[in-house]
Order: C-alpha cells, then structure tokens, then sequence
C-alpha cells in the first residue's frame, strides 16, 4: 500500500492573504545552545497553527522574531524591535505567540503594544490562549491574562527579594565590591589578616583627628593602600567610616543584622570615631577643614 501524500488545504482565490509572524522568547539563555531548544518549541507550535489556518488566508512570514535570554518585564528586546518597526512599515498582518506572557508580562507594556497593533490593522493570537483582540471580550480576556502573567512577574520578584534579603541577614555575601579587610570564600566573608590593619588604621587616625583630609595625609605617608593597591582618598575613607561590616553587622535596605562574619573594627573604636562628630572641640574644627571637599561625617 502506498502512502498518500499529505494535501494542504487550498488557498480560495478571494480569501485575503494575512501575513504572520511568530514572536518567541525566553527569559534566560539557558539551554539555547542545544539543537532543538524552547525557542524551536515554541516556533514549531506556532507555526503549526498558521498551517491550520491556511484556509483563512494566513501565510508564515520569512523573517524569524527570537528573543533568547530577555526578561518579558520590558520592551527593549532586539527581536521584538524589529517586529515593531515591520509592523509599522506594514509587512505583518497577525502576530502569532505561544503565550501571551511570551510577547510581554506587563499589563502597561502590552497596552503599547497593542495600541501599535491597532493603529496598523495587525491582530494578535496565542494559540495556546484563544481570543480575538478585535473584540471587547477579547480584550477583556486579554487584560485578565496579563494580570495574571504581571502578577506573577511581581510575585517571582518578591521572592527573589525576600530570599536576597533572608541570605544577606544571615551573614552571606550576595555579590558586589569586597570591602578592604575581607576576602570572599563560599560566599562568606572571611579576614583577610594582611588588608585588616590598614582597616583599624583608618578608625583609629579618625578618632584621633576628626579629619577626613587629615586621615588621608597619615595614611599615605605610611602607604596605605585600597584593595586594588591605589592610595587611599577622602571617599574612601568616609566609605570605611560608615561600613557597618567591619564591626560584624550586616546591612540590608535599611535593616541591620548580627552577621556571620567576624569584626575587624572593635567596638568601642568604632564609637569613638563616630562620636567625633558631635564633640565641640573636635568637630567644629574637622568641619571646617572638610567643607571645601564637600564632605561632612
């Protein structure tokens, strides 16, 4: 028996052609590099779909709108430019997605972007989420979608958030500049025991001079140095001065927390150069030597 050859469905002569493009993405490029990844997935599907519809008119478009590696919460994605600017020189008629959290996750940016869709004729279609935006159900529809598709956006926020916060609380580094002192190993702050002095050396000039230019001169006539072996400078030492991790505290947002990490700064070193500040004698003389740098502590 032989196999029958598979017969599209005929285009009728007066049926109007509508050019479709399918818009894929991905929100990390993780995986990408694989023979068939989700981005094919996604494509075959859709296109999959516009064959269903061949009867209707609908052809698939050559060009191909991948972004891999994008986050749906904005509009600067290179792809989905492109797809803006060939919809506005009118060379798509029906943008065809996956899911609608594919084309975007905000409910402000798809309003954008539907507000383009209108102002050129162009129709949009998930075929996994069937609704037509031509008509005010389907925009209905379309909103409480993206409600939900925004929702969870923020909700995966949050807890990015809470865990960022919950992990820095516990004393873990969470990425950034090492501070002067320390060193990074397993994402915990260790001492680094050659870069410490250099640390108290700072306090303990402050707290003697109430000076930041005056800490400056003493530190590089005995050559201390930043972590990257420069002098040390005025911001640097108000940065030091203000660090609250070098008296074994961990700050986040606001919050501090007792961290995991030991102190290099004693705690009563760390009073004395902050008290500078509100002795008479000391700080009105270390005020105005400071105000022409524009630095008050």
């Amino acid at each position: 028996m032989t196999r029958r050859a598979r017969i599209e469905p005929a285009m009728p002569a007066t049926t109007k052609k509508l050019r479709c493009a399918v818009y894929t993405r991905k929100s990390t490029d993780e995986g990408l590099e694989k023979e068939f990844n989700t981005l094919d997935a996604q494509r075959d599907a859709c296109e999959a779909y516009i064959a269903s519809q061949r009867a209707e008119g609908w052809v698939l478009v050559r060009d191909r709108y991948d972004d891999g590696g994008f986050s749906g919460g904005t509009l600067e994605r290179p792809a989905l430019q492109r797809l803006l600017r060939d919809i506005q020189a009118d060379l798509v008629d029906v943008i065809v997605v996956y899911k609608i959290d594919r084309l975007s996750r905000s409910l402000m940016d798809f309003a954008k972007l539907v507000e383009v869709m209108d102002a050129h004729g162009v129709t949009f279609v998930s075929v996994t989420q069937s609704f037509n935006t031509t008509t005010s159900m389907g925009r209905l529809t379309l909103n409480i979608l993206l409600s939900f598709a925004q929702f969870e956006r923020e909700v995966i926020g949050e807890r990015i958030r809470d865990k960022f916060a919950a992990s820095r609380a516990r004393g873990m580094w969470m990425g950034g500049k090492v501070p002067l002192g320390y060193d990074v190993v397993a994402r915990k702050l260790i001492v680094n025991e050659e870069e410490a002095p250099r640390v108290r050396r700072v306090f303990e000039i402050f707290a003697e001079t109430g000076s930041g230019i005056e800490t400056v001169a003493r530190l590089r006539a005995e050559s201390a140095t930043s972590k990257v072996g420069r002098p040390l400078d005025k911001g640097d030492v108000y940065k030091l001065l203000n660090n609250r991790t070098y008296v074994g505290e961990a700050a986040h947002k606001g919050q501090v927390y007792p961290g995991e990490h030991q102190a290099i700064v004693p705690r009563e070193l760390w009073d004395r150069a902050h008290a500078v500040r509100i002795h008479p004698a000391k700080a009105a003389g270390a005020e105005c030597r400071d105000r022409a740098g524009g630095h008050r502590f």
